[in-house]
């Protein structure tokens, strides 16, 4: 099998379901299967899934995050090429295709993304550089606005990079992600210990140390209709959102995790 395309599913049936309707439509010229992964959130996408030819459906028992229930999927993946993707996707051109071809033109690369972009086309900046600890400060509070918070932003978003070429990056947000399912012995799974948030940033680290190249694949184009929770406001009013929290709390342990170690080259 060419592919294994994995949706994970919390509380967005009506999300998933488009997204399936989107994937059937493409007609896409691989053997490829589809497993939606429901989080325990017991929404009805089961019985959405049942409609749609080449679909799997794992129930969860809990909702154990992010990493837990892709790789629920993953570990029932058939295809040489695994893809995770988010249920807020839609996909208007032959960027699956394109995303195939390319890892199988590069057999050094293990994990690549595509150039993400709002529903008006404007670029979602999805790959980033390895951060340091400043990242929950100029990610979620008004700090970001700051003239030292627009600067270090600007480096780590990548924000002078072609975002129409194809390039090695350190790292890529998860929302639509493929990798080589060979590789998995070597790099693993993704680390569960992460509920949300930084899982992606993780594994993409793990990849470059275990030697294969992580890719940004600027010449495939997805849409990916997630809205970002608003910078803007206070420190304190910050670590009440339970979004926020979880980033922190990812963000602390990935720097526990990879204290002391030196970040992998980029070449």
């Amino acid at each position: 099998m060419d592919l294994s395309i994995i949706i994970l599913n919390y509380h967005n049936k009506n999300l998933a379901k488009e997204l399936l309707k989107n994937l059937a439509e493409l007609n896409l010229p691989l053997d490829y299967e589809i497993i939606v992964v429901d989080n325990a959130s017991y929404d009805g996408v089961e019985e959405a899934v049942k409609k749609f030819d080449k679909v799997k459906f794992i129930q969860s028992k809990k909702n154990g995050g992010f990493a837990y229930g892709n790789n629920l999927g993953i570990k029932e993946a058939q295809g040489k090429y695994i893809m995770i993707m988010n249920p807020d996707l839609a996909i208007l051109s032959e960027a699956i295709e394109q995303m195939y071809k390319y890892m199988e033109l590069n057999p050094d690369i293990g994990l690549a993304g595509p150039r993400l972009v709002n529903a008006d086309k404007s670029i979602q900046y999805s790959c980033t550089e390895f951060p340091d600890w400043k990242l929950p400060l100029y990610r979620r509070t008004a700090l970001s606005n700051s003239k030292a918070g627009k600067k270090w932003l600007h480096k780590y978003l990548m924000k002078d990079l072609d975002h129409f070429q194809n390039i090695f990056v350190p790292a890529l947000f998860g929302a639509c992600l493929i990798f080589r399912k060979s590789v998995l012995a070597e790099v693993g799974y993704l680390d569960e210990r992460y509920f949300m948030y930084m899982e992606d940033l993780d594994w993409s680290r793990r990849f470059w140390e275990k030697g294969y190249k992580v890719a940004y694949i600027g010449t495939a184009e997805i849409i990916h209709l997630h809205r970002r929770q608003s910078a803007s406001e206070s420190l304190p009013k910050t670590i009440f959102s339970k979004s926020a929290r979880n980033h922190i709390f990812s963000f602390i342990k990935y720097l526990k995790k990879f204290k002391g170690q030196k970040l992998p080259e980029i070449v």
